[in-house]
């Protein structure tokens, strides 16, 4: 069974900058996990979550991102898509720890091969224990991203059983 890990970071005290975790927060109750699907907060990352990552076959990130965009704005970063931002553009709040895991992963060969960064712009980066309105209406579109990420990932697996069973 295919694996993935939606992995929301980010501390949810310092208003738009948890929007990782809300975004989580609101899968669990919008749409409950698939099989083989995990929601994961993430926090402010940590090596403990290596292990995490090193098991999925997929990896999803959302986080706030620093995009040069409106507050808000998501975008959806894929594969080298994902690695160059994080590598070169240093506009994530938690790129380096981001980074430190991925390098882990690639290290011991189990960097998951599909993967992605859903990164929501903020707004305000202050104490406070709810995202800006700007970043609250992008919750639901960041999670649409992600529903979508699973469903094409997912699906391949399914169709190829059913190619070579037919046959």
């Amino acid at each position: 069974m295919t694996r993935t890990l939606v992995l929301g970071i980010g501390n949810t005290l310092l208003s738009d900058e948890g929007v990782g975790i809300h975004v989580i927060d609101y899968l669990q109750q919008q749409h409950p996990p698939a099989a083989g699907v995990t929601y994961l907060d993430g926090g402010t990352l940590s090596f403990t979550l290596a292990g995490e990552i090193e098991d999925a076959d997929n990896l999803i990130v959302v986080d706030a991102a620093q995009l040069g965009e409106q507050p808000g704005a998501v975008q959806c970063m894929t594969g080298a898509g994902m690695d160059h931002f994080l590598g070169t553009a240093k506009r994530s709040v938690h790129e380096v720890g981001l980074l430190d895991l991925l390098d882990i992963a690639r290290l011991t060969e189990t960097l998951p091969e599909n993967r992605a960064l859903v990164g929501i712009q903020p707004d305000l980066i202050d104490w406070g224990e709810q995202p800006t309105a700007a970043v609250s209406s992008a919750i639901p579109i960041a999670a649409n991203h992600i529903n979508d990420l699973i469903s094409a990932w997912h699906q391949p697996d399914s169709q190829d059983r059913q190619v070579q069973g037919a046959a």
